[in-house]
């Protein structure tokens, strides 16, 4: 069975949707997703660190439409890891293990690889919305959509913007049916 490493802040939660919503709470300033394209996540919100080291922060974050559909779907086909880059932010590891086990309760603890670089992942495939996770990945890769990405070139990443797209790729591919 094939293997999927796939990020957690910016594929399954929607980090954005929490940072934008904090920062109105906190400035007055609704600010949009296309207003922040091209501009690297700490260029877009100031409070970025606080953000992210605050407590509930990972905890609280909304889901990405459609992830837990998708990741229901493709674990019939695949062996899935939820793969973060956690230890940056201590505070993010029991937040995030609590969001992932509230979201998708069919990921087991031993689906979940919490790290500082994702460069020794060896997986088949790998989902992520940052270069530098993807750019160290020798397998197949696939550039998830979000504004601090979306002006660059995928490169030799393949660009998805939804789960949807994801699910076409992945499940309706005809190199599926080739490798089972």
């Amino acid at each position: 069975m094939r293997t999927i490493a796939i990020d957690m802040d910016g594929v399954l939660a929607d980090v954005y949707r929490q940072f934008i919503d904090m920062h109105f709470r906190e400035t007055g300033e609704r600010l949009n997703p296309e207003q922040l394209k091209g501009l690297t996540e700490k260029e877009a919100f100031p409070y970025l660190y606080t953000h992210v080291n605050s407590e509930g922060f990972f905890k609280n974050a909304p889901l990405i439409p459609g992830a837990k559909k998708a990741l229901e779907n493709l674990s019939a086909k695949y062996r899935l890891f939820i793969v973060s880059a956690a230890t940056e932010f201590p505070l993010s590891l029991t937040e995030k293990q609590a969001w992932l086990n509230l979201h998708f309760p069919f990921i087991s603890w031993k689906q979940m690889v919490f790290c500082g670089s994702k460069e020794i992942i060896q997986t088949d495939i790998m989902i992520d919305d940052h270069f530098k996770n993807l750019d160290t990945f020798s397998g197949e890769s696939y550039l998830f959509t979000q504004p601090h990405n979306a002006l660059t070139s995928p490169g030799k990443h393949k660009r998805v913007h939804s789960w949807a797209e994801v699910e076409n790729i992945l499940l309706h591919h005809s190199y599926l049916t080739k490798t089972e």
